[in-house]
């Protein structure tokens, strides 16, 4: 994938996000801070019958960071909460030892932020959403 396409897709989400609002109907919520760089997120997430319905998230940090929490977002609605935590379950794998391309697939989006792998101190700024999401759904699928 190339930088040019890298970098605009990081910069419409960054500057342009879909999902950066405050969600009034929310039925669960948690905050995600990455303190090694200043990133925070608000995750707002409405699940209703084992689907998350809506997912909005506010906050601060890098382009990076902003960025995946937006794509996270758009990526889990109308997922079940298995699904969404395979989403970040392939997500994480993605970061942290690689995927295969059926999976990079699987990721769509998500996917452009495979080469955050090779910058050791953006991992945790790629992975803050997707973290934070997960630590709202598994409790619930384990419920």
């Amino acid at each position: 994938m190339s930088s040019t396409l890298y970098n605009e897709i990081i910069n419409e989400h960054n500057l342009r996000p879909y999902h950066k609002y405050k969600l009034e109907n929310a039925n669960y919520t948690l905050e995600g801070v990455n303190p090694s760089c200043g990133d925070e997120i608000t995750l707002e997430l409405f699940i209703e019958d084992g689907v998350i319905k809506d997912a909005a998230y506010e906050g601060s940090g890098c382009a990076i960071s902003q960025a995946s929490a937006d794509i996270m977002a758009e990526m889990v609605i109308g997922k079940t909460l298995d699904e969404a935590i395979h989403l970040s379950d392939l997500f994480l794998k993605m970061i942290k030892e690689g995927v295969s391309n059926e999976e990079l697939e699987e990721l769509d989006e998500a996917g452009i932020l495979q080469s955050v792998s090779h910058m050791p101190a953006r991992v945790k700024c790629a992975v803050l959403g997707w973290r934070t999401m997960k630590e709202i759904v598994e409790p619930l699928k384990n419920a």
